[in-house]
């Protein structure tokens, strides 16, 4: 096989005609409404962002400032960032509604190889990002068991910390408190360390298995979630707003500018929900209307929410004494009320709601993306199976349940986070390039929405996600590297595997032409 024909191939598309012929002939159940959406939407933006990432944000860490009271400027520069990519999303998810998201959009814009390249680096965004969010809900867990430390054995609340943690984590954890760490794990042949987050496990356990129930089901369970998260978030604005100090406002910019950008950064982790809308597309009842509804809802709900947290956390809590593993329930417990003790408590049991909602979606948008790759035979075939009574694709639900498993036995979480973040803006970059790309090849199919003010709106949207891209790789020095790293293994699991699988593909499809 010559150069000039393996350039021709990883150049091919998918016609819009063909996948549009998919959608209609999907195995999918068509049971979500824009409701429906909208809940999958703010399920996954709010959650991680406001219980958990949102106080290093505001603090810093180790590779990066933080952004301070300005914070509230680092949640409107990601709102910003995404309002052009979502206007970009409205307008293909309503054009194609087709499972898969931006893998989807790609392949019928840029070809075979970058189709994979992105399906690849979404999973890097759904798939890595829920091991981020998995170790948050063990830390929230932990607190909400504290709750019952009158009622519940003590070996319960206190269970050992090499069930409750990954390696990495204990091994950080006896070096700032001078522990012996072969006092507080186990080791297997005297050599190897056990360390298992066992919530985390059963946790993604038990949402996989709600998964492979049915995506109707899924969504009830997230609305009831979404539900109490909603109830507390707001009740804590509420409530938190009697005891703002407006003077603790001041100074409102960090001694460090760049720590608004990186605050950005950060807080851009949480909004990838809108992306999860767009997997959904095959089992929307109307896409082409509820999806674009879905998306940029879901953006202005989740902003407003952000914005006004932000303000009151800041409001209530120096800077310094923000706790960055649950700042919102230790920002009651700061005030040192005695009747806000519960309420204190009540903020653990939204986050878990809100934190489980999150992983119920990641692990949504993971498994639809995956069966869209494997339609396309860049994956094992058997993988796309869909179960016959529930008509979801199980096998595939299993697979990405126990990869989440496994890599959050070692993974840690503040790189996981940021892995996931340059998966969401490398994304969103094509995202906006599929716009362009389409309002040129495919002027003519119909847009039931329209990205207005094109093409400037999507050079933007290009643009400021490049900005954020470059920024981040020069600080979040680990983190880049990983991610490079990632991208290499894709580049070979296509040129030892993905390619040869679409060629013996069209050699099928046209000896079946042949004999028919």
């Amino acid at each position: 096989m010559n150069f000039s024909e393996i350039s021709r191939n990883i150049f091919k598309k998918r016609s819009l005609y063909e996948l549009l012929l998919t959608s209609k002939r999907s195995e999918l159940k068509k049971s979500l409404n824009v409701f429906d959406l909208i809940v999958i939407g703010i399920g996954a933006v709010v959650g991680t962002g406001i219980f958990t990432i949102i106080g290093t944000a505001i603090t810093g860490s180790p590779e990066s400032p933080g952004a301070g009271h300005a914070i509230v400027l680092s949640m409107v520069l990601a709102a910003v960032a995404c309002v052009f990519p979502a206007l970009c999303y409205s307008e293909i998810a309503s054009m194609i509604p087709v499972a898969g998201s931006a893998y989807t959009y790609t392949y019928a814009t840029m070809g075979e190889f970058m189709a994979w390249m992105v399906g690849w680096i979404l999973m890097l965004e759904y798939a890595i990002g829920n091991i981020t969010v998995a170790s948050a809900w063990t830390g929230y867990f932990i607190q909400f068991l504290k709750g019952f430390k009158h009622v519940l054995p003590d070996f319960i609340i206190n269970f050992p910390i090499w069930l409750r943690y990954d390696y990495k984590t204990i091994s950080a954890m006896c070096n700032n408190y001078n522990w012996d760490i072969h006092d507080k794990i186990p080791y297997l042949f005297g050599h190897i360390p056990i360390a298992i987050n066992l919530p985390a496990v059963g946790i993604v356990l038990l949402l996989t298995m709600l998964l492979v129930r049915g995506v109707k089901e899924s969504t009830r369970v997230a609305s009831i979630m979404v539900g109490v998260n909603m109830f507390m978030i707001l009740s804590f604005i509420v409530v938190g707003a009697f005891y703002v100090k407006p003077e603790q406002w001041t100074p409102f910019f960090p001694q460090e500018p760049s720590g608004v950008v990186m605050g950005a950064f950060l807080i851009f982790f949480a909004y990838i929900g809108f992306d999860a809308i767009s997997t959904t597309a095959e089992e929307t009842q109307n896409p082409q209307r509820d999806l674009p509804v879905a998306i940029l809802g879901t953006l202005v709900i989740c902003t407003i929410l952000y914005v006004c947290v932000a303000l009151v956390l800041t409001g209530i809590v120096p800077i310094n004494h923000i706790d960055i593993q649950a700042p919102i329930a230790h920002a009651i417990s700061y005030l040192h009320k005695d009747w806000l003790n519960w309420f204190a408590g009540l903020i653990s049991i939204g986050a878990l709601c809100a934190l489980t909602s999150v992983l119920l979606i990641y692990q949504l948008g993971t498994t639809r993306i995956l069966y869209a790759i494997s339609r396309d035979r860049f994956l094992p075939k058997s993988w796309r199976l869909i179960h016959r009574k529930y008509r979801t694709p199980h096998i595939m639900t299993w697979i990405s349940g126990l990869v989440v498993i496994v890599c959050g036995l070692f993974m840690d979480l503040n790189i996981s986070a940021a892995l996931c973040n340059f998966g969401t803006f490398t994304s969103f970059v094509i995202i906006c390039l599929a716009v362009l790309i389409l309002r040129k090849t495919a002027p003519d199919v119909p847009r039931p929405f329209k990205v207005p003010l094109c093409p400037w709106f999507p050079l933007t949207g290009i643009l400021i996600c490049a900005i954020l891209i470059a920024f981040s790789l020069r600080t979040l020095k680990t983190s880049s590297i990983y991610f490079l790293l990632w991208i290499v293994v894709g580049v070979l699991i296509y040129a030892f595997y993905g390619y040869h699988q679409k060629r013996l593909e069209e050699k099928g499809r046209i000896r079946k032409k042949v004999c028919d």
